[in-house]
């Protein structure tokens, strides 16, 4: 099965993964092509494999990472999905495999991913990337962890003192922040979420992350997509709804 390097050239023609046909996230999927062309120019990749599904890697240099992280001189996995029938094939350690290649021909230290204390939606499997030698160097509240795969000595990168509280300074009622590096954030975080807070009668703020100091000022290590009530971090799913239920009723 052939990979396939998204570029600047390419994209127009090519699918990104996710949100293929689903035709209420149309919107999202184009801000996503348009989010990743100018990712493009500051190093960051998107490899996936030549099928018509969620088999891909998404990585940039941690000087361009949007997430709150400190250090320098390693390679920040951003999303990392392989799904369905595409599992159990060596797809995963394939793309792992271009992206750690590319870390190292760049001289890298070595590769990074947020992930959660188990698997989430969402989120790396931490379980995987242990198999592959990835060691946790740091974590944040409330279940956030950093893996790491080192090359070097050098230093491993940490989380940001600023993101490790797992709560959002802004206290009323729903917060969300999400940023169109995912094609369903446009419609769940933007869209959905305030007919959501509106039928509840409760007050909502959304936080479109459009640059990356905003990324790395989060109260979190995560910048797709990320909910929140009364400061508390809910969830991070895209469907929030059921998460949100509990806590309000």
């Amino acid at each position: 099965m052939e990979m396939i390097r998204l570029t600047e050239t390419n994209i127009a023609d090519e699918h990104i993964c996710c949100a293929i046909s689903d035709k209420k996230c149309a919107e999202g999927y184009q801000l996503k092509k348009d989010w990743l062309k100018v990712q493009f120019k500051d190093g960051y990749r998107f490899q996936k494999m030549d099928v018509r599904g969620k088999v891909f890697i998404e990585y940039v240099p941690i000087e361009q990472s949007w997430l709150p992280l400190s250090g320098g001189n390693y390679m920040v996995i951003n999303c990392f999905w392989v799904a369905g029938q595409y599992k159990g094939q060596g797809n995963g350690k394939r793309l792992l495999g271009q992206c750690i290649n590319d870390a190292k021909a760049a001289g890298m230290d070595g590769v990074v991913a947020v992930t959660g204390d188990k698997k989430r939606p969402f989120m790396s499997d931490p379980k995987f990337l242990k198999k592959q030698g990835f060691e946790e160097v740091d974590q944040a509240a409330p279940f956030f962890r950093l893996l790491a795969l080192r090359f070097t000595d050098a230093p491993a990168p940490r989380f940001l003192d600023s993101a490790r509280s797992g709560r959002t300074p802004d206290d009323a009622g729903i917060t969300a922040y999400y940023s169109n590096s995912c094609p369903f954030t446009e419609l769940y975080a933007n869209h959905w979420l305030r007919e959501y807070a509106k039928e509840k009668g409760v007050p909502v703020t959304i936080h479109h992350l459009t640059t990356q100091q905003q990324g790395r000022d989060m109260p979190v290590p995560w910048v797709i997509n990320s909910v929140f009530y009364k400061g508390e971090l809910v969830s991070l799913e895209m469907k929030a709804k059921r998460h949100l239920d509990k806590v309000i009723g």
